[in-house]
């Protein structure tokens, strides 16, 4: 609603007053409801910039939800299509099920050549998935007087009952999250400390944002030490790294499955041999001799496609592309595949979760929402992605080995 103590305009002085920069775009909101700020906005934007939008403005999002929590200066949002791939089966510890994967894209193929590796791994009997880690990370970084200033710091810190401090410090900013270890890392005289959490269905890099804050006033008060940025890039938030890869960062997980001979020949048209080559060649010969990060075919597009379906920060893209893929022909002939993904960061509440499209996605998988024990639905999430990217690997290897890549682009006209 419009604001009380703001004066009253018409929706062309509205627009005329934005266009002239009388009203700031953020500030249109103090004028009216939310919706027609979105439309209002959206007019001067084509004032200013000479265009004309035909669809932005065509949307069922529920525009005072997000203009809250997940946009400024909306003028409208855009449409990606969405299509299914599935069921696939999967034997997870969380995900133990057959699940139809929703994906959000505009890469012609992607879908129908997922499908076709979730068809291969049902009919092996399913992807076995687990996790074998999960904490989200925060690495604020210090300035030092000197070696000798940082030593005596890294000393404190590594103490039992200074981490007994932090964690106390961090419990009180949060229901949920807890503090699982600190680690420091030195160059010089600057020092990062690398917090690890546990967030349970938050995707969590508000919640140990704010955590590690709460932390660095204890810091400051108790040491004396006074954090250059909150952010050090050691997390290492968005960005491909080494130390994710190593240490991991949210949940690092791993899917596979033996896809028997006879099934590879039928389903995929080339032979457990050939795929094992190609593998073998291009995604770790071919990665290393690149200096890539990903050891595989094109992770990066199922956990997009997912990611955005669902809700995530699209950006932890970045991570979920350095998954390494392995395929090799085990002692019976048939084909062993895997897949580890290091850094699959991942919620089902907060963030985009709750926007009304992507919600709808969640609730295919069954993991809207917090989970009956906390933490269940995210490790579940996690647990889908890697079981979906095992699917989009076997398939795209595959079709490299039967050399079928350029024809199915050429025949779904792509």
């Amino acid at each position: 609603m419009a604001s009380n103590t703001e004066p009253t305009f018409n929706e062309e002085e509205l627009i005329e007053k934005i266009v002239s920069g009388e009203i700031p775009l953020r500030k249109i909101d103090a004028y009216t409801d939310k919706d027609t700020a979105i439309r209002l906005r959206k007019c001067a934007i084509e004032k200013m910039a000479g265009v004309q939008f035909e669809h932005v403005q065509n949307y069922t999002i529920d525009a005072e939800s997000v203009t809250k929590r997940n946009i400024e200066n909306m003028i409208g949002a855009i449409q990606i299509p969405l299509g299914v791939a599935g069921a696939i089966k999967i034997n997870g510890e969380y995900a133990n099920d057959e699940f139809m994967l929703p994906l959000a894209t505009t890469e012609g193929a992607l879908v129908a050549s997922t499908n076709r590796g979730c068809s291969a791994i049902t009919a092996s009997g399913g992807a076995t998935v687990r996790i074998f880690q999960d904490q989200m990370t925060r690495a604020p970084v210090f300035k030092m007087d000197n070696v000798a200033h940082a030593r005596k710091f890294v000393d404190w810190i590594r103490k039992p009952e200074t981490f007994e401090k932090m964690k106390e410090k961090a419990g009180g900013t949060t229901r949920f999250g807890e503090l699982l270890s600190v680690e420091p890392y030195v160059t010089g005289n600057t020092v990062f400390l690398r917090f690890a959490y546990d967030t349970k269905d938050a995707m969590g890099m508000n919640m140990v944002t704010i955590a590690t804050d709460a932390i660095l006033n204890l810091i400051s008060d108790e040491f004396g030490a006074y954090p250059i940025s909150l952010s050090g890039n050691m997390c290492t938030d968005k960005k491909p790294a080494a130390i994710n890869n190593i240490l991991g960062r949210g949940k690092t997980v791993a899917a596979d499955v033996t896809i028997p001979k006879e099934l590879v020949e039928k389903k995929l048209k080339t032979t457990p041999k050939m795929m094992e080559e190609v593998n073998y060649r291009k995604n770790l010969l071919g990665s290393a001799r690149a200096g890539a990060l990903g050891f595989n075919a094109h992770a990066a597009n199922i956990v997009a496609a997912l990611y955005l379906a669902c809700g995530q920060d699209a950006a932890h893209v970045v991570e979920g592309s350095t998954a390494i893929t392995t395929m090799e022909v085990n002692e019976y002939g048939d084909l062993y595949c895997a897949v580890t993904m290091p850094s699959v960061q991942v919620g089902t509440v907060g963030g985009g979760t709750s926007i009304g499209t992507q919600r709808d996605c969640l609730n295919l998988l069954g993991v809207a929402g917090a989970g009956e024990v906390p933490g269940e639905n995210s490790k579940k999430l996690a647990e889908i992605v890697a079981a979906a990217v095992l699917a989009g690997e076997i398939s795209l290897i595959g079709a490299q080995a039967a050399g079928h890549l350029a024809r199915a682009h050429a025949e779904l006209g792509r």
